[in-house]
């Protein structure tokens, strides 16, 4: 059984996450902004803990993370506003990474995107440019961390079945259902050989567990 903190905890893919990780016996503790959400987290066996992570300082966050196994980042700022995108998914993931260092979590899994590569030729004149930018610039921090740091990059959600397969070789669109998502984490979370991997994936015939070994 593992202490596990989620940052992010309302959101689909986080949903789709805790019932995979409560089922097998993980304690997690989902971080929300909300605190209408709470009961709905209670309900699928999650411990709420409201906490506003955009304006939290590293100390405020290592607060939250200190006594927990792991942290997985799933939180964002959902697109739209380029300076909200910039504060929460690079700034406040990045101060995540530096608490969890100064909490003394080691592990982290990051929940990125396919795209966040150096070359993701997005233009700067393209209102997606602010995540792609944003993304790459937390995905670069960890990777420089000395955390057991694994960089998850799904392509295109959508809200399909899970079906328990992907390919870590995605294609075009890339597409992935959320519930396969959630159980890419909890398996990475389960398999050591994910750490320091940055593993990108779609949808595939290939069941979870064997594609994330190396």
């Amino acid at each position: 059984m593992a202490r596990i903190l989620i940052l992010g905890g309302h959101g689909k893919v986080a949903l789709r996450t805790i019932p995979v990780l409560v089922e097998r016996g993980d304690d997690v503790t989902a971080v929300i902004r909300n605190p209408d959400h709470a009961d709905e987290l209670r309900s699928i066996g999650a411990e709420p803990v409201v906490a506003d992570i955009e304006h939290l300082d590293t100390d405020g966050i290592a607060d939250l993370l200190r006594g927990h196994d792991a942290v997985v980042w799933s939180a964002g700022a959902g697109g739209g506003d380029a300076a909200r995108t910039y504060a929460v998914d690079r700034d406040a993931a990045i101060r995540s990474m530096d608490a969890a260092a100064r909490a003394g979590v080691d592990r982290y899994v990051m929940v990125s995107w396919v795209g966040s590569t150096p070359d993701h030729g997005v233009h700067p004149d393209n209102s997606f440019f602010a995540y792609a930018d944003a993304k790459l610039a937390a995905d670069e921090h960890l990777r420089r961390t000395a955390l057991e740091w694994t960089v998850l990059g799904p392509g295109t959600l959508t809200l399909d079945q899970p079906t328990g397969s992907i390919t870590t070789e995605p294609e075009g669109s890339a597409e992935v259902s959320r519930a396969d998502v959630g159980a890419v984490i909890a398996q990475a979370l389960a398999q050591p050989a994910t750490i320091g991997r940055t593993i990108r994936f779609s949808a595939g015939s290939t069941p979870i567990a064997e594609a994330l070994i190396d």
